[in-house]
């Protein structure tokens, strides 16, 4: 199959679901208000909440939900097969991802900026609330824990990509000075900035000095170490301890400062790689050597494929980024077609090049084959296989291996660290959002709600000893994160449903694509939980198998409580009776 005609395929499929069918929710659905006075306006305090142009929101929504994960899902999952892959990637964009990112970004506007968690209280109430947060923030925690190591590991993998990334900080807070105090326009400073990163890029692909080495520095893998570790688990510890401080510092500043301008320069680097990758796909015209389908599989594709591709498809986290970050600079109302649901197509055209990078790059599908043998094979092997890919994409346009390869790696950086810092942003926002509600005016306050999601991410990622060495303790609870995560989107669908029915609006858009990420995920979560981790499974693992029944179960009660709300005869009073109009 010539992999020019199925990125050509995906992309008219994506483009014309951004023309029409979001045109659709946005008006006959959503019914949006360009008079309608955002969160943004109404609290505004130039620290949180701002008013933001919408090219430069979308910047930041895009890159905050476009990390790592729309890359490493497809790359794993085309194990069962690329067609599976390319058309969940595709439909669950169109029809399912589109729609809970934009709806959860109204339904937020619409409820003075609160997460969806605090939501859901008014909605169906304080109990289910409790347990729906239990789930966010579990789910946002072990979002922390892994982004910490994949980040680092990727620091130490990757050197030429420290340099880079780190001289992007100082940049984008030169850029939120002029920008927010001079009242310059951002796109100029903003393409300075990612010319001046790429060139730091290429001379720290060529020249040794300028990649921060941790193991070679301290003598390589058999050099001087701390605290009785190896050099490399040194060098673990170092980074994340970096990133620690550096988030902390990145999300209890004005949003203005660091957050807007550096996501800005992120999805210029992001547009910029995705044209890189799909001129590289045209000039080089590969053939796809990987199999349609799979047929010999030691994991069957149902429904386990819904929860491999998450992040490219659906993704609850998508939703806390909606209501957390993205709601409180939305300027005006009609903006959150443009925001949500376009920044869910622009992740759906990365998960897409992320399937053709890897299933172009084996010269055989014997070859491909070897590599995919089981699994557990394809989750090891699944990000290395889409930097090789991409870098034999970019090479189409005479870019040096070198260079390809550290531009790349930055990429895969950047977006996991845009990712990190707004997650940490978003722990702070539902804790303090926790403080208020139940009275504890410490957990209020931005240092103390910071340092308890900056600490438990630490303890979580450094203390217990992880499947992939010090530093991956995340990896503990990583394989509940996609069933978790894909439970958060279903539920919040749920949620954006009983909030229409209450406006006697049509709910049934949001209300197909629930019952399908619901039911496939219940059903893979039931089967990991039973028949895995429980102590008759196959792969018995305590931690898991009670961090599992306990969110299962929860999800499981909040469900039952939503339809409860969705099927009352009589209607509960308006959600958004305290809007008001500019």
């Amino acid at each position: 199959m010539n992999a020019i005609v199925v990125a050509l395929i995906g992309m008219v499929i994506l483009a014309l679901g951004y023309r029409y069918y979001s045109k659709f929710i946005a008006e006959k659905i959503f019914r949006l208000d360009p008079n309608y006075e955002t969160p943004a306006h109404r609290y505004e305090d130039g620290v949180d909440f701002v008013p933001t142009n919408k090219f430069v929101l979308w910047g930041h929504h895009f890159t905050s939900v476009a990390g790592a994960a729309p890359i490493l899902g497809p790359a794993i999952a085309v194990y069962w097969g690329w067609l599976p892959a390319f058309l969940w990637v595709i439909l669950g964009t169109v029809f399912a991802a589109g729609v809970h990112d934009f709806g959860t970004l109204v339904l937020s506007v619409r409820n003075r900026g609160q997460s969806v968690g605090t939501i859901a209280d008014r909605l169906i109430g304080q109990r289910a609330k409790i347990l729906f947060l239990f789930i966010i923030l579990i789910l946002v925690l072990m979002v922390n824990a892994v982004f910490a190591w994949v980040i680092s590991n990727l620091f130490i993998t990757f050197p030429s990509s420290v340099f880079p990334v780190f001289i992007q900080i100082p940049i984008a807070i030169w850029i939120g000075h002029i920008v927010y105090k001079h009242k310059q326009k951002m796109l100029i400073p903003s393409l300075i900035g990612l010319v001046i990163m790429y060139g730091a890029a290429i001379l720290a692909s060529k020249y040794e000095f300028l990649q921060i080495d941790l193991v070679r520095y301290m003598g390589g893998e058999d050099g001087a170490s701390l605290f009785g570790l190896t050099t490399v688990g040194t060098a673990f510890f170092i980074w994340i301890m970096i990133l620690m401080v550096y988030v902390y510092i990145a999300s209890t500043l004005p949003v203005w400062k660091l957050l807007q301008p550096r996501d800005f320069i992120n999805s210029h680097q992001l547009v910029v790689g995705l044209v890189i990758l799909y001129l590289g796909l045209f000039l080089t015209n590969p053939t796809i050597t990987a199999p349609a389908t799979n047929s010999v599989q030691d994991v069957s594709w149902f429904p386990l494929l819904f929860i491999t591709i998450a992040c490219g498809a659906i993704s609850g986290f998508h939703g806390l980024v909606s209501s957390g970050t993205s709601s409180k600079q939305l300027d005006k109302e009609t903006d959150a077609r443009f925001v949500g649901y376009l920044g869910a197509v622009g992740e759906g055209i990365l998960a897409l090049i992320s399937i053709l990078a890897v299933v172009t790059l084996f010269s055989s599908r014997e070859e491909f084959l070897g590599t995919y043998s089981s699994f557990g094979e394809a989750n090891a092997s699944g990000l290395g296989n889409f930097v090789q890919g991409a870098s034999k994409l970019a090479e189409g346009l005479l870019i040096p291996n070198d260079v390809a390869v550290t531009i790349v790696s930055i990429i895969v950086v950047s977006f996991a660290a845009t990712t990190l810092d707004s997650s940490v942003r978003l722990m702070r926002y539902i804790i303090s959002e926790l403080g208020m509600e139940y009275n504890v005016p410490a957990l209020e306050r931005k240092h103390v709600a910071t340092s308890i999601a900056v600490l438990s991410s630490a303890a979580l990622v450094l203390l217990p000893e992880g499947p992939q060495g010090f530093g991956s303790g995340g990896y503990l609870l990583w394989p509940l994160f996609g069933t978790s995560n894909q439970l958060l989107a279903a539920i919040s669908l749920l949620l954006i449903a009983v909030w229409l029915r209450r406006l006697g609006r049509n709910y049934v858009p949001v209300l197909i694509p629930m019952f399908f990420v619901l039911g496939t995920t219940l059903l893979a979560m039931f089967k990991q939980v039973v028949f895995e981790w429980s102590w008759f499974g196959s792969e018995q693992n305590n931690l898991l198998f009670i961090f599992g029944a306990i969110i299962f179960v929860f999800a499981f009660w909040i469900s039952l409580t939503a339809f409860v709300e969705l099927t009352k005869k009589k209607d509960g009073p308006s959600i958004d009776d305290d809007s008001k109009v500019g």
